[in-house]
């Protein structure tokens, strides 16, 4: 008589078949045990036989996995395997970029000095391009509210002071011999402290790492110092890119400074919300952009993924970080964009597209925008300001399409496989436990918990992500542009595996801090996207809005 388990026993089985704590504990024979109770997690059933027939080939298995460990595998070593977001038929964008920036609404230099904490970049540009201020003195501007507001505001891990002010001497000398670059040259900026760079340390924000220096800087922090960008601040990040706690603190919001600023971009967000930089590069990987930006009340472009290099950045998960700006406006951001973006033959997740931005591609006549009709008919706390920001859309000629997106299959543990084996030796190590977070949803628990995740149920996920590609794709057959609530809708899990870009700019205040909302587009088309955010904040006055720390 065939004889079948009814599997209801969790123990360490699995733990024993993956070798997940290797290096700390005693690894017994596979029993017959291990096996079932592996499988249960799993939720799979199996005859006496089935399972003494896999014993054998368990051990085989688990002595690869030992031999494999032996290997030094780094953080920066990407898998074999490249994500591709390109649904089936679509065509990538060609032909040469085209940027083009209305002229900027300040262009004198104020009898206020102060009141440059909240210049945009191109307002600093025309200052800067036209002598009226050396990037000397701006970036000495900058450097002293970082160092005023910072025990505040626990947004700076490294500040770059030495490094800057070479940087900006550099500057002020080939402005005045007439060589000048563009809008970054000379304009102060901060770097989440998981981009590399060879002269400060790169800490991740967290304890482990927190003396780790590379002899390399990242492809984004290079291509903006060939703009001409100047490095004032390695910013503070959520402990391996989760939340607003650091070794060194919690982040903190300059809207009310007894809350934190979300993350991972924490210091990235709050830095400039508050006026301590112009802008500041962040990453995302599922919301680290579009949520500190929400709260802190600055604009942020999540770009397509595969559109700016991630060489030297700390990865998370491949097929799923991407690296963007986090400024005061739509048009800031698509000036740093136009500097990071790009080919860089490091990073083999990149594919080539020109990036086209201009007011005109905002047009009501030309542009077909739709928005998340039941997500907005919802109950949430940003009802009321989403509801007046699409009333200002509407206002400005844009006749909003109602559109739905397709149900999201349950595959976020991708997220948390990637992560474990980017962070695989951390685990294994036992170092995960000097991390400050130690609750049940931290990093060290699902690290530890991703060691469960079947490599089957992970391919076959990526399977189903494809699908959801494919069913997105059909979404921007009937719309260029979608908006959207920032968090209560769907649109935030689902264009973060699909790689779609958005960019989430404020929309009014609850409660005495900022709201947002967020456009998105299609792949490669950052520039519409920008485009429409940029129209929105010409017609509101949010991005106007800033904290007011000196009092």
């Amino acid at each position: 008589m065939k004889k079948t388990y009814t599997l209801i026993v969790i123990g360490l089985g699995m733990a024993f078949l993956t070798g997940a704590f290797t290096s700390r504990y005693f690894i017994p024979t596979i029993s017959q045990a291990d096996a079932l109770s592996a499988a249960n997690i799993m939720g799979l059933s199996m005859t006496e036989a089935e399972v003494d027939s896999l014993l054998p080939r368990l051990e085989r298995v688990r002595g690869s996995f030992t031999a494999l460990r032996e290997k030094e595998i780094p953080n920066a070593l990407s898998p074999a395997l490249v994500f591709n977001p390109i649904p089936p038929g679509y065509e990538i964008p060609s032909g040469a970029s085209k940027v083009q920036f209305a002229a900027p609404k300040k262009s004198k230099r104020p009898k206020d000095i102060s009141q440059l904490a909240f210049y945009s970049i191109l307002e600093l540009a025309e200052l800067i391009r036209t002598k009226q201020i050396s990037s000397t003195e701006l970036t000495q501007f900058f450097i002293a509210r970082l160092k005023q507001h910072d025990p505040t505001l626990h947004c700076v891990i490294s500040l770059t002071e030495e490094l800057a002010l070479k940087q900006a001497k550099k500057a002020d000398a080939e402005i005045a011999k007439g060589n000048y670059r563009g809008p970054l040259h000379g304009i102060p900026y901060g770097a989440k402290d998981l981009l590399a760079t060879k002269q400060y340390k790169t800490t991740w924000g967290a304890m482990p790492y927190k003396e780790q220096s590379f002899d390399y800087d990242a492809t984004v922090v290079q291509k903006l110092e060939e703009a001409g960008a100047i490095l004032v601040a390695k910013l503070s990040m959520g402990a391996l890119a989760m939340g607003d706690v650091w070794f060194g603190e919690k982040t903190r919001n300059p809207w009310d400074v007894s809350r934190g600023s979300s993350g991972s971009s924490a210091g990235s967000a709050s830095a400039v919300a508050a006026g301590l930089l112009p802008f500041a590069i962040g990453t995302e990987t599922l919301g680290s952009i579009v949520s500190p930006s929400t709260i802190c009340g600055t604009t942020g472009l999540r770009p397509t993924y595969g559109r700016v290099s991630r060489h030297g950045a700390m990865a998370l998960s491949w097929s799923m970080d991407k690296i963007g700006p986090l400024c005061r406006s739509a048009a800031d951001c698509a000036a740093v964009f136009q500097a990071i973006y790009g080919l860089d033959g490091k990073d083999n997740s990149l594919i080539e597209a020109p990036f086209n931005y201009s007011k005109g591609l905002a047009n009501p006549k030309m542009l077909k925008v739709g928005y998340l009709k039941s997500s907005f008919e919802g109950n949430y706390p940003f009802k009321s300001q989403d509801s007046l920001a699409l009333l200002s859309l509407r206002e400005q000629g844009y006749e909003l399409i109602p559109i739905e997106l397709p149900e999201m299959p349950d595959i976020g543990f991708i997220l948390s496989a990637e992560a474990a084996a980017a962070f695989d030796g951390l685990t294994r190590s036992g170092k995960d436990d000097q991390l400050v977070r130690q609750t049940r949803n931290a990093w060290p628990t699902t690290f530890r918990a991703a060691r469960f995740i079947p490599a089957v149920e992970y391919i076959q996920a990526n399977r189903l992500r494809s699908q959801l590609i494919a069913d997105m794709a059909k979404v921007f057959e009937e719309v260029d542009v979608y908006v959207h609530p920032s968090w209560a809708s769907p649109s935030l899990r689902i264009t973060n595996y699909t790689g779609h870009p958005c960019v989430v700019v404020p929309n009014g205040f609850r409660e005495g801090r900022p709201t947002s909302i967020t456009f998105t587009g299609k792949l490669f088309e950052e520039g519409q996207v920008l485009a429409i955010a940029a129209a929105f904040q010409e017609a509101t006055e949010w991005d106007e809005k800033h904290p007011d720390l000196d009092n």
